[in-house]
């Protein structure tokens, strides 16, 4: 990960917008963003990585990010950000328009369809994971151009 005064700020907001989080297998949630922000090259999409799911899991807002990062990293935050009205491809699609936000959900689909992550989840069904296979590999198609 990349260290710097604003990486380090958006490690601490994540970190306690998802304290007491946890993720569908039992581990604390903050580690998925750390991991999406372990990949990234530069300050402003590790940010993006840390923030991704800020204004969407939690009390906070868009808004309030605002105040405290850039507009590129915003951007992709607005972008990242799915609002449950709107078909899920349609959301996807519109991420196309921001590289920072497109490489992000590139490594968000990455771990989500990481299948160790769901070892010891009984209450996921094979259908259900198999469903969310099918869903983020057509994510990533429509992400890197195929579809």
């Amino acid at each position: 990960m990349i260290y710097t005064d604003l990486t380090r700020k958006a490690m601490k907001l994540a970190y306690e917008a998802h304290h007491g989080q946890y993720d569908k297998s039992g581990v604390p949630y903050i580690f998925h963003p750390y991991h999406l922000a372990e990949q990234m090259d530069d300050e402003y999409s590790v940010c993006a990585a840390l923030l991704h799911d800020v204004a969407e899991d939690t009390d906070i807002t868009l808004d309030e990010l605002a105040e405290q990062f850039p507009a590129p990293v915003i951007n992709a935050l607005r972008l990242l950000t799915h609002d449950d009205s709107e078909d899920y491809f349609d959301y996807v699609r519109k991420i196309r328009s921001d590289p920072i936000a497109v490489k992000v959900k590139l490594a968000d689909l990455g771990h989500n369809s990481d299948q160790s992550r769901m070892e010891g989840c009984s209450f996921v069904s094979e259908e259900k994971k198999a469903a969310l296979r099918k869903k983020y590999s057509r994510a990533k198609a429509i992400l890197l151009g195929r579809e």
